[in-house]
């Protein structure tokens, strides 16, 4: 069965191509989260029609990257706490199901190709000294290759289609750099195993287990940025 890939389809029109420059500028913070865009000055700098930036611009708000409000215009998302923690107990449960899904669907070969890619992430130094890691887009990065193998047409888009640049657009605004770091890999790693055991019901449960604590990980952060800002107010 061929499987669409929403991440990865070629830019053919004007309108694709400058889809894909806005959406890099978000999600890296070149256009700041929550500021205003202006459409006249979008249309001029890239040399477009209203009518095709606006092409651009509702392919953005379907990937949750911009709001539009009629009488108001159209900003970048702000990247709030309540958002990121929405966007975590989404995620639990949609890439939960994504990796019960990849257990039974998951080719041989996408299962060593995700191995290897383990095995690189092993390398990266940041890691090895616990204090971050950082995963490239796409191919690399395990959360992606999992709602991949998935083979589910349905999640994909959800997840990939709607959900994936968001999720990248928050780990840039709030940085990777995580106590978790070396856990977080040990946790991919048994991940990886119970898929390749073929075990959906334990792979789901990891998972789960693994957005969850990622989670709790911020909230933690959170309270230890109030409770500082507070101590210093008194």
């Amino acid at each position: 069965m061929f499987l669409q890939n929403p991440t990865t389809q070629a830019a053919v029109t004007t309108a694709d191509k400058v889809f894909e420059q806005l959406q890099h500028a978000i999600v890296e913070g070149d256009m700041a989260a929550g500021s205003k865009i202006s459409e006249p000055g979008l249309a001029k700098h890239y040399q477009i029609s209203r009518s095709t930036l606006r092409e651009a611009l509702n392919r953005l708000e379907k990937c949750h990257l911009i709001e539009r409000k009629a009488n108001v215009g159209s900003r970048v998302v702000d990247c709030t706490i309540e958002g990121l923690l929405e966007l975590y107990i989404t995620r639990e449960a949609l890439e939960g199901m994504a990796c019960r899904q990849a257990a039974l669907n998951m080719t041989d070969e996408e299962i060593a190709y995700m191995q290897d890619m383990l095995t690189q992430h092993a390398g990266d130094k940041a890691l090895q000294d616990g204090v971050a890691y950082y995963q490239e887009k796409g191919d690399l990065d395990f959360h992606y290759k999992v709602i991949l193998g998935s083979h589910n047409q349905q999640l994909i888009n959800l997840i990939c289609g709607q959900l994936y640049h968001l999720v990248r657009m928050y780990r840039c605004q709030f940085g990777m750099n995580s106590p978790r770091a070396s856990r977080a890999f040990d946790e991919h790693s048994r991940i990886i195993q119970a898929i390749a055991d073929r075990d959906g019901e334990l792979a789901e449960m990891l998972m789960r287990r693994h957005i969850a604590a990622s989670r709790k990980n911020i909230e933690n952060k959170i309270a230890l940025q109030e409770a500082a800002q507070k101590s210093e107010e008194i």
